[in-house]
């Protein structure tokens, strides 16, 4: 599906293989973002039953969002990518353009992708090509791979963290403790820990120069940091939510934070400008969690910046939740107890959660200091600048400028 640059081709290493291991991960990744539609879908109908309408509401708004934000630029990077002929009728997947669109119209966007990489990889995998063929085949499937994986990775930003957001602040705030709750936050949290591996050893993979991620240690110090600072930022978003419904204002001044700095750093990631616009509010939206390389190479003093802001904040979630928080009115709690489990109007959970708040805190900055201290590959020589080179096809471009871990 993308235009593989014959340069690059050269460039990829020849040890590095998209293996029939991987293959089969793949199935398995595409079964757990099923199983995570699925269960977020049937939370909002048990609360559909359960007369909670806004909470239905808010979770189905998630998995929408996220959903359409894949399918646009799914289907941007197939046009893109130049998978239409000149003539724009037929798709070098098999597909017309009318049925692609239409896949697309229908959420099918990463389905179809999953499909595609899964048919290329039998097809390739299990043939009997000599190795230079073989090379540029691993290579394709390493850019398939790679767009897919992005696409995830949005996913799992505009869906399944607000999702475990959401659930855990039900939790904390109204005593909503339901078994599909629990299955639901759970399956939002492995299809977001996921993605962030995958991605990042994926897009690693597919830049020249860049060594890819090793397995083993290494990968699981990184996992380590992003998992234990964005649950404590989770923990520390609902708490200030449990304190105060408007502590959402604060959500999306943050969020407005992020896109302004993608903004201010003139991201290229699209090829139009009203895509660019959705690709940083997009950013926007991840840098809410967690911090990633925008653009550019140099992010030691914007990563410690934004961990020292995430630190902050987490403290300050803590003491003004412990400054102003305060049981409800005698009066107001007898009307509360109706609808909500005596625990809702009890301070029952602070220590709990602020425990996990400060440890991912340290544990999380910690992870992250030996990661990139020890752990980290470094780049074996710089790339050439794109500037002084030919343009490179748009699949090649848009790498270079997918999000850096």
């Amino acid at each position: 599906m993308n235009v593989c640059n014959q340069a690059e081709i050269k460039m990829f290493p020849p040890e590095v293989t998209y293996s029939k291991l991987r293959w089969f991960w793949t199935i398995a990744s595409l079964l757990l973002y099923i199983v995570d539609i699925v269960t977020d879908v049937g939370l909002a109908l048990k609360y559909v039953r359960d007369r909670h309408l806004l909470w239905a509401g808010l979770t189905l708004f998630f998995v929408f969002v996220g959903l359409v934000a894949t399918q646009i630029f799914s289907y941007a990077w197939y046009i893109d990518d130049n998978v239409l002929n000149p003539g724009g009728k037929t798709i070098k997947s098999g597909l017309g353009s009318v049925g692609l669109v239409s896949l697309h119209m229908l959420g099918m966007g990463i389905f179809t992708r999953y499909v595609q990489l899964l048919k290329v990889g039998h097809k390739e995998l299990w043939s009997a090509d000599p190795m230079e063929v073989k090379r540029a085949a691993h290579y394709r499937l390493f850019c398939l791979a790679t767009d897919l994986s992005m696409l995830k990775l949005f996913e799992a930003f505009l869906e399944s963290l607000p999702q475990l957001l959401l659930q855990v602040y039900l939790v904390l705030d109204h005593g909503e403790c339901s078994l599909a709750q629990y299955v639901s936050m759970a399956f939002s949290f492995c299809n977001a820990a996921w993605a962030l591996v995958d991605y990042r050893r994926c897009l690693r993979r597919t830049l020249h120069g860049v060594p890819e991620m090793p397995s083993g240690l290494p990968t699981v110090v990184y996992l380590l940091y992003k998992l234990f600072t964005i649950t404590s930022r989770i923990m520390a978003f609902a708490l200030l939510l449990s304190l105060s419904a408007y502590s959402a204002a604060a959500l999306a001044a943050l969020w407005l934070l992020g896109n302004l700095w993608a903004h201010l750093l003139r991201t290229d990631f699209c090829t139009g400008r009203k895509k660019e616009w959705v690709y940083r509010a997009v950013v926007g939206v991840v840098l809410t969690f967690t911090f990633f390389n925008v653009k550019g190479r140099d992010t030691r003093a914007p990563m410690s910046i934004y961990y020292l802001f995430h630190a902050a904040l987490n403290a300050a979630a803590l003491l003004l939740f412990a400054t102003l928080w305060s049981p409800l009115p005698a009066t107001a709690t007898a009307v509360v107890t109706a609808s909500l489990p005596t625990q809702a109007t009890e301070l029952w959970y602070f220590w709990p959660v602020a425990g996990v708040i400060a440890t991912g805190t340290v544990v999380g900055l910690v992870c992250l200091a030996v990661y990139y201290a020890r752990l980290h590959p470094r780049e074996r020589r710089q790339e050439a600048d794109e500037v002084d080179g030919p343009s490179p096809p748009e699949a090649g471009r848009r790498m270079r400028a997918f999000l850096k871990p």
